[in-house]
């Protein structure tokens, strides 16, 4: 067979221009790191790679929204301990204040005291985050939550907050409303309230009660009167009579299982309320505090009847924040540990990239070094080859 001069070369040309193609690949992927540079290198692994790839986006994703939850979330439990520590200053002056001894201007002073707890309060619920969000705002997080009218606080916020998604299939909420936190809270204690009425003339004040059997319990708006210091007659919102019977000082009234104890000397005709509990803020509570020790009417079993009852809804505010911050609590933790096994993940799925698309240095060199012989073979051969001619062999 003839091969022509022309053609002879061409293959040669062809032959040197693949090895150096492959020889460039191949100091590529030793600089690079990389073995696949596109997806012609290797489809079926480089589509291995782009699903690895996005599972390993999104895990990343989810570790940057557990730092913002966590962020927003530590924010939260640290106001919480500044409004329990308020609520616990002020219930410490109601307690102070709860003294017969004490005069108009001293329970006065320890009003002025309390109007500041109140305002620091406020402050607490209207603390922001570091971009200016109001952390007791809920989804309306531009929104000033709490504002204050004279002696009344308004939730202005939303009722619902931002939840975010830390895991594949798990969501956290990323902060607590402020009606939740600082409005919602059952008064009295949770099942019903107790008041005695402004007009009473006695020495008698009311507890706060408790609830000796919930089944007999009838939700309804029942008065306790006095006809004389030593009877007393208990009836409901219609008028109807429950339960009478004698009193002495210190005795639990009983009916409808639950039991109200009275302290004192009531007056002839002075009566007490039992209200189905509702919710109470933390604020009303605070200023009905002050609003007890600013009156210059009320008589002594009245103020501490209602110091009785407004140290009972501080423990309850105390006791809701408590809750609010364990739920802080145990959503950090949550996030703590979700981050944890999406780290664990990423380190998986980065091993499983780089066994599939890094380079194995010891294998490319070896290969470089034959690439380079095959190549520098090719040229020397074609060299020496391109000086043959007929006209070596004519003598």
């Amino acid at each position: 067979m003839r091969i022509s001069t022309v053609t002879f070369q061409q293959n040669a040309l062809d032959q040197m221009q693949t090895l150096q193609s492959d020889l460039a690949t191949t100091q590529n992927q030793l600089a690079t790191g990389k073995r696949i540079q596109s997806a012609s290198d290797d489809p079926a692994a480089m589509a291995q790679v782009n699903q690895l790839n996005v599972q390993l986006s999104a895990s990343q994703q989810y570790v940057t929204n557990g730092n913002t939850a966590t962020s927003n979330l530590q924010l939260e439990e640290q106001a919480m301990s500044d409004a329990t520590n308020t609520l616990q200053s002020a219930r410490d002056l109601a307690v102070q204040a709860n003294n017969p001894a004490l005069s108009a201007s001293q329970r006065q002073d320890i009003a002025a005291q309390l109007q500041q707890q109140l305002q620091d309060l406020v402050s607490i619920g209207n603390r922001t985050d570091s971009n200016g969000n109001y952390i007791f705002a809920g989804f309306a997080s531009g929104t000033i939550p709490f504002t204050q009218n004279g002696g009344s606080v308004s939730y202005l916020g939303s009722s619902q907050v931002s939840q975010i998604q830390i895991a594949p299939n798990q969501r956290v909420s990323a902060g607590d409303t402020g009606a939740s936190v600082f409005m919602n809270i059952p008064a009295g204690n949770g099942t019903f309230t107790t008041s005695g009425a402004l007009t009473n003339t006695g020495t008698g004040s009311i507890g706060v009660g408790t609830v000796s059997s919930p089944a007999l319990w009838v939700p309804d708006t029942y008065t306790i009167t006095f006809t004389t210091p030593s009877q007393y007659t208990v009836t409901d919102s219609t008028g109807t009579t429950v339960t009478s019977g004698t009193f002495t000082d210190g005795d639990a009234i009983s009916f409808n299982g639950i039991q109200v104890p009275i302290t004192g000397t009531p007056a002839a005709n002075d009566t007490f309320t039992v209200a189905p509990a509702g919710n109470a803020s933390a604020f009303s509570t605070i200023q009905s505090l002050i609003t007890t020790l600013s009156s210059t009417t009320l008589n002594n079993a009245q103020i501490a009847s209602q110091i009785g009852g407004a140290l009972q809804q501080m423990d309850s505010a105390i006791t809701n924040m408590s809750n609010v911050s364990a739920s802080v609590g145990a959503r950090l933790n949550s996030i703590t540990s979700s981050q944890s096994a999406a780290q664990t993940t990423q380190t998986t799925l980065q091993t499983n990239i780089s066994q599939l698309s890094d380079v194995d240095y010891a294998a490319a060199i070896t290969q470089l070094n034959t690439e380079e012989l095959s190549l520098q073979a090719a040229q020397q051969s074609y060299a020496s080859i391109a000086r043959l001619s007929l006209f070596n062999y004519l003598q």
